[in-house]
């Protein structure tokens, strides 16, 4: 606070009549002197100790002051009042009166609200920003990683030969007399020559060709940015480590979830469901009914393909539910569909799709609409087209084991069964070991999946399954338990049970990881195949940015199919 000016202090007054420049300025030097020539105490810990000795009570009564006329108050009780003469004293004190309503800012405390609503208070923050930012990719981590050229990676199958009964071709008896006589003559030759021979035996096989293609995500940091940050964090380098997490996240899904398009050769869009149809029912325990409903409720689907896309839409189908009902979505889901994708709308007319909005998904052909329907989202209409396929895409683990070439598909629509758990891996590893003599390693679930399986065994009412609970010296329990491995009760081999951490809800594909042939020149059924591996870009600074890019190209390929398989459509419990 500055004092005010010596006019003010010594001039006109109630108490004095004016004074001259001359006179005012005297006076002022006098309180000056004053205040130099005031004693000074600064009580020390050893000064404390002296007077009151070590260890004992100190209680100081005095009220400090608290704001600044409080302070030159006080200062002119005590010995400035008393070193300068009584007409300036009362002429300060005057001065400090008026003073005391003219300027209320004397009488303010400081506080964390005063003088500024937002304190005169340090700032506590914590550097650098924290990274909860999960970012596992199994897949990527565990398939082996191998060099490709040119633009496609190539390779031929035998599929079958006789004996097999592998791809198509026909079991012979192998028996012969003296007299038997088979045709050598070459295929399509016109003379036919006939040996005292057995039967030939045939082949079946295929070329293999998967495209690769090229993958890039970028990111920018202005100078600004950057610049801004110093002191708190590198933003450079955030920007590169979140670029490279996000391509590796990115290929894991590609990985998993990636489908490529039936022009390049490889499974292509994933149709629309049919047979799409509502149906009101009384909300059963745990479910909430329908809220805000009052006429019909229109309903579109498509199929969902994981985390890239969905298929195109369906026609509309309606229904006009009753208090106290929910609505079940019903559809009959192509082969590769990881579920449906449900959007909504209401009216006593279909209002359209920029009305109707994205409600939800379902690992299985089942949705139940309940409670208050969406309003706001993502509406039908965002969907012009297909985005379940890419032109640069390849197939991933999941839709191959659920397309066309996969050794078994079993689309439940239900929950899995807790009369005979894991019995419809059972089943898979049966019919996988018939068709092609396959021994899978691992199953892939989701988490919610996994642990419906291991609760299965909770509830069991099949007599071989015991759990017990065991108790330590003390007085810990150990409770519950989870299921790591299903044995495969037709080879007899441990197939270990692994939750991926991007996995849809309702998909658990079964994974060979190595084929049990000798001599299959296959290594590993599954392998990453890339012309440039995953590499950063720095590109140079053509604007007030530093702008970064990952770059790899190549596909996944896998060398039976037929050695894989899948359980879909699980119930989500």
């Amino acid at each position: 606070m500055a004092l005010p000016k010596a006019q003010v202090l010594f001039g006109d007054s109630p108490e004095a009549p004016a004074l001259d420049n001359a006179e005012v300025s005297r006076r002022f030097d006098e309180l000056m002197k004053a205040i130099d020539a005031a004693p000074v105490r600064t009580l020390h810990q050893g000064d404390i100790a002296k007077a009151f000795g070590e260890g004992r009570g100190i209680e100081f009564n005095a009220q400090a002051p608290t704001t600044a006329f409080e302070a030159l108050t006080k200062s002119l009780e005590g010995d400035i009042g008393k070193a300068i003469s009584p007409d300036a004293l009362a002429s300060v004190t005057s001065a400090l009166e008026a003073l005391k309503a003219e300027q209320p800012d004397l009488m303010k405390d400081i506080t964390t609200s005063s003088p500024l609503s937002t304190g005169l208070v340090a700032y506590d923050l914590e550097a650098p920003a924290k990274m909860l930012t999960p970012r596992p990719t199994p897949l990527r981590n565990r398939l082996p990683r191998r060099k490709g050229i040119g633009l496609a990676h190539q390779f031929k199958v035998i599929s079958g030969f006789t004996g097999t009964a592998t791809g198509g071709v026909a079991n012979i008896h192998p028996g012969i007399v003296d007299t038997s006589q088979t045709n050598f003559a070459p295929s399509g030759a016109g003379n036919a020559l006939y040996y005292a021979r057995g039967p030939k035996i045939s082949y079946a096989g295929y070329d293999k060709t998967v495209a690769y293609s090229q993958f890039s995500v970028s990111d920018q940091v202005t100078w600004s940015a950057q610049y801004a940050g110093q002191g708190y964090q590198d933003i450079r380098q955030l920007s590169r480590t979140s670029l490279l997490y996000s391509s590796m996240l990115l290929e894991e899904r590609m990985l998993l979830l990636g489908r490529g398009t039936s022009a390049r050769n490889f499974l292509g869009a994933v149709a629309a469901p049919t047979g799409l149809t509502l149906t009101a029912r009384s909300a059963a325990a745990g479910e909430t009914a329908l809220s805000g409903v009052s006429t019909n409720i229109y309903v579109k689907v498509t199929s969902d393909a994981g985390d890239f896309g969905q298929s195109v839409l369906t026609s509309a189908a309606n229904v006009a539910p009753s208090g106290g009902q929910v609505v079940d979505v019903t559809v009959t889901l192509p082969a590769g569909a990881t579920g449906l994708r449900v959007y909504v709308s209401t009216g006593s007319a279909d209002p359209g799709d920029a009305s109707r909005w994205y409600a939800g998904r379902s690992g299985y052909n089942t949705f139940t609409l309940q409670g208050a329907l969406p309003t706001s989202g993502t509406a039908a209409s965002a969907i012009t087209g297909d985005t379940s396929a890419y032109t640069a895409g390849y197939d991933g683990i999941l839709p191959i084991c659920t397309g066309s070439d996969s050794g078994y598909v079993n689309r439940l629509n239900a929950a899995l069964s807790t009369s005979n758990p894991g019995s419809e891996f059972q089943t898979a590893f049966a019919a996988l070991y018939d068709a092609v003599k396959a021994d899978p390693d691992r199953v892939l679930f989701n988490g919610s999946d996994r642990k419906q399986l291991s609760d299965s065994l909770k509830t069991s009412s099949s007599s071989n399954y015991r759990m017990t609970i065991t108790q330590d010296q003390l007085t810990g329990v150990t409770l519950g338990d989870v299921v790591n491995t299903i044995i495969n009760e037709v080879t007899g081999k441990g197939v270990h049970v692994e939750v991926h951490p991007w996995m849809p809800q309702g998909n658990a594909p079964i994974i060979s990881d190595t084929l049990p042939l000798p001599d299959s020149e296959v290594s590993d059924v599954w392998a990453v195949y890339n012309v440039q591996d995953m590499m950063g870009v720095d590109w140079p600074v053509t604007q007030f940015a530093f702008e970064s890019s990952s770059y790899w190209m190549g596909a996944l390929v896998c060398y039976a199919p037929a050695w894989n398989g899948a359980i879909t459509g699980i119930q989500k419990a």
